[in-house]
């Protein structure tokens, strides 16, 4: 243990010694490693150094990554189909070696409020999309436009979304045997809903940690760790990578691959992995998924995939037969023509993934009225819509028939109709609930009827049109659909007219 210690403090007094030759001479590359992978910068040689025995997996899944093996100027080479950046010039501090540690940790510096000094060198704690965006504006961009990149905002700017958390998550205490509700803490929030929609990383100052080098400072984040899709960053950007292309591989093959989408899209009110693993799709893939490319670019149908995982329909770049079926989108509704997950009914896709921003004609940061009336002026127009489902149509047709296709979305058009009136009728339950004075109304979601109506459309309805959008009949049926939005409703008559007899 004492040689363990004192090996990687000596690696440690080491990297900073050949850290410090590099900076006297800028831009000094080691020697061309073995094989024909490119050389590292001197600084990332000088992490490695220590990296490799202080945190080895990170090291080892750095180097299985693209980056570890390509420098930017021969990722700009490939042909543009191919091409996996989309910045037409790299600057001049990414040239020549490979993108590795340094490159990612120190790379605007100044512009992070976690930045702090390690053994001599600038770095920050959080790497983030305006990071990426060096190489990736394109991809960058994309993202920032989406639901995705705004799912902190969209949660808790939003007071009905951010009501519906707090009241989930509130902590209940007993005084005098009655149960009284408390406020969600903190740590609550973080571990679930957060979670997936992301935290707020602040800098609140800097701590010492102990670690097998010894004693080190680093700075003290709050909302840390966390990749939820919507992060509020240290450098004021929004997103994370990494909740898809996890680090330190970034890998696009894990990227494409269902379990990744199955981290936050899960029953019981996004079930989309859920629906897709039982569907003719899930099915396919899971059995023949080894036999698959998963990795190529352009994303071949039929050569390198025979059957479509979400990131086919949501966002990757497929061709067939050398003809671009889709082009490549990291604005994962840009694709899509209805927003199956809505509060409360389904309704067209949201113009800005800055969804907290709408406001209905009954003044409600909600896309459609509780009587139904979309916000059009904030979703997408009906010809839009045509041109989105189009374009998913054309997806749908390089393995069926038109027929097949044109059918299939007839079904789900219905099924949004269908349960859009099953949840209207909870909806107008509820709503003579609180003339009734059965349940209060001040908050929407803390009486037993009121969390029956929350359970028809979070849960049934999502459930329901999820099963139809993407072929899995359990989940339309006794799996949250059909059935329980039926009891659901029959549960909600019966507990109205008992208390309105009482």
């Amino acid at each position: 243990m004492i040689y363990s210690r004192c090996a990687i403090l000596h690696q440690a007094l080491l990297a900073t010694l050949v850290f410090c030759v590099c900076v006297l001479t800028p831009g000094t590359l080691r020697a061309q490693p073995p094989g024909d992978k490119p050389p590292l910068s001197a600084e990332t040689e000088a992490c490695i150094a220590c990296h490799e025995s202080a945190t080895p997996g990170i090291v080892a899944d750095w180097r299985t990554s693209r980056h570890s093996a390509h420098t930017p100027e021969s990722a700009l080479l490939l042909p543009a189909l191919e091409r996996r950046v989309s910045a037409a010039k790299m600057p001049g501090e990414l040239t020549g070696h490979t993108v590795g540690c340094y490159e990612c940790h120190a790379l605007r510096a100044d512009k992070h409020a976690d930045t702090f000094d390690h053994f001599g060198t600038m770095v920050h704690v959080v790497v983030t999309p305006a990071d990426c965006q060096t190489c990736h504006p394109a991809e960058a961009d994309q993202y920032s436009g989406s639901k995705k990149a705004h799912a902190h905002d969209n949660l808790v700017k939003n007071p009905v979304y951010s009501l519906l958390m707090e009241t989930t998550l509130r902590q209940m205490n007993i005084e005098k045997g009655v149960l009284v509700p408390g406020k969600a803490s903190e740590n609550a929030k973080h571990e679930t809903c957060l979670a997936c929609h992301g935290t707020t990383v602040v800098v609140t100052g800097t701590k010492t940690v102990e670690t097998d080098a010894g004693p080190i400072e680093i700075p003290d984040l709050v909302g840390w760790p966390n990749q939820g899709v919507g992060r509020i960053n240290p450098d004021g950007s929004v997103g994370s990578c990494t909740a898809c292309h996890p680090r330190h591989g970034f890998s696009i093959e894990v990227a494409r691959k269902p379990e990744t989408c199955g981290q936050c899209h899960l029953e019981p009110d996004v079930p989309g992995y859920n629906v897709y693993k039982e569907s003719k799709h899930g099915n396919i893939t899971d059995a023949k998924k080894e036999r698959w490319t998963w990795d190529a670019v352009p994303w071949k149908l039929g050569q390198d995939f025979t059957a479509p995982s979400c990131a086919t329909c949501h966002n990757a770049l497929i061709t067939a037969g050398g003809t671009v079926v889709a082009e490549r989108t990291h604005n994962f509704g840009s694709r899509l023509y209805v927003r199956l997950f809505g509060l409360i009914y389904s309704h067209p896709q949201p113009i800005s993934g800055k969804t907290h921003e709408i406001l209905n004609a009954d003044k409600m940061p909600l896309p459609v009225t509780f009587g139904g009336k979309p916000a059009a002026s904030f979703l997408i127009s009906p010809e839009e819509q045509a041109t989105r489902k189009a374009g998913l149509k054309v997806i749908c047709r390089n393995c069926h028939s038109t027929d097949w296709a044109d059918k299939h979305f007839e079904k789900l058009d219905r099924t949004n109709i269908e349960t859009d009136a099953m949840t209207a009728t909870a909806t107008k339950l509820l709503a003579g609930a609180w003339e009734k004075r059965i349940a209060d109304g001040k908050n929407p979601f803390d009486e037993e009827i009121e969390q029956l109506w929350i359970k028809q459309w979070l849960f049934y309805a999502n459930s329901v049109r999820s099963g139809s959008a993407m072929a899995g009949p359990d989940y339309a049926a006794f799996k949250h659909g059909w059935w329980d939005l039926t009891h659901n409703l029959q549960h909600m008559k019966e507990l109205t007219g008992k208390r309105a007899g009482k």
